[in-house]
């Protein structure tokens, strides 16, 4: 496959898998083997526990939506810079639904094969969507340190 084809791909992921609730697309761009490494987590998802993952993602955030905001490719790599939007509907880590509408980014490295993709790791901006839910706040600065 081509650069072109691989990030045509990875275009899809982000806004006809991640944006809406159609799995049938997963079983189109994602390899039987798929593997998903999540930052902090300590063993990679396989491609039935994905799913399982994107429909409680799904539930937490029934409205989020993903934006690629740039892409970058070489050989069979493709990385994407991503924001996503979307409202806190559902239990989120043993956090209630606020109602809350939260802003996350992230960055994905993906490698695919064959018009597929095998490999993601995600890191995203964890603390910054848990600030926005209320559940840590920043630091406070009291003044120039010496």
């Amino acid at each position: 496959m081509s650069i072109e084809e691989n990030k045509a791909v990875v275009r899809r992921f982000f806004e006809e898998l991640l944006s809406t609730h159609n799995l049938a697309v997963a079983d189109e761009i994602l390899s039987p083997g798929f593997r998903f490494y999540f930052a902090g987590s300590p063993d990679p998802m396989d491609l039935e526990r994905y799913k399982e993952f994107l429909v409680a993602r799904r539930a937490t955030f029934p409205d989020r939506r993903f934006f690629v905001e740039d892409m970058i490719a070489e050989g069979d790599k493709v990385s994407a810079r991503f924001t996503m939007r979307g409202t806190h509907k559902g239990e989120f880590r043993s956090i209630a639904p606020s109602g809350t509408e939260v802003t996350m980014t992230g960055i994905d490295m993906i490698r695919l094969a064959e018009g597929k993709m095998v490999e993601d790791r995600v890191e995203v901006d964890q603390l910054g969507m848990m600030q926005q839910l209320g559940v840590t706040r920043m630091p406070v600065q009291t003044g120039a340190q010496s």
